[in-house]
């Protein structure tokens, strides 16, 4: 019959030993690599935490995979996510092939149904970001854009700032007001 508690103590010593060894090391590794590493997450960046989760289990409680390897295997997944993330920073090709951009699921108060399809978004989750934001009807809002990192950005319809709203200058699809029109109101 197997061990339910215990197989052996020298591997309920490793686990005790390995355990602080990896979670010193992603800490460390974490901090070299920067904000990007826990911060609100894209797909990739996703990808690499569960990874590195994975990898340090393994690490801990697994007797065929050592410290130093689940560490490497760390190091390397953090280093390809840094590499990545500069080459984002210096080529759109590499951007557009690996970061999602923004979407608009709502734009001068009418849903566009099309772009809330194909990002498998219901009203019901639009509603609960407008109410997030002290908005209670759509037609409250200017726009609502579905965000890199999945969360909503709500911009309120009739706020002075629309007039000039050049962080959504870069999104595909938003009606702006033109850019002469804006110089005059800044």
């Amino acid at each position: 019959m197997d061990p339910i508690l215990l197989d052996q103590q020298s591997d309920l010593v490793r686990v005790i030993i390995s355990a602080p060894i990896m979670y010193l090391t992603i800490v460390f590794l974490i901090r070299i690599t920067g904000k990007r590493s826990t911060s609100q997450m894209n797909n990739f960046d996703w990808i690499v935490t569960v990874a590195v989760g994975s990898l340090a289990a393994s690490g801990i409680v697994l007797k065929g995979v050592t410290v130093l390897e689940s560490i490497a295997g760390i190091a390397t997944l953090l280093l390809l996510q840094w590499i990545l993330t500069k080459s984002v920073l210096h080529n759109r090709w590499v951007s557009k092939l690996v970061k999602a951009e923004p979407v608009v699921l709502v734009e001068n108060g009418e849903f566009r149904e099309k772009a809330m399809l194909s990002e498998r978004v219901t009203k019901r989750e639009v509603m609960s970001a407008l109410r997030e934001n002290g908005l209670v009807d759509p037609d409250d809002a200017q726009w609502v854009i579905l965000e890199t990192d999945a969360s909503m950005s709500v911009i309120p319809r009739f706020s002075e700032s629309v007039k000039r709203a050049r962080a959504v200058d870069f999104i595909d699809g938003i009606q702006q007001v033109p850019q002469a029109e804006r110089s005059t109101t800044s």
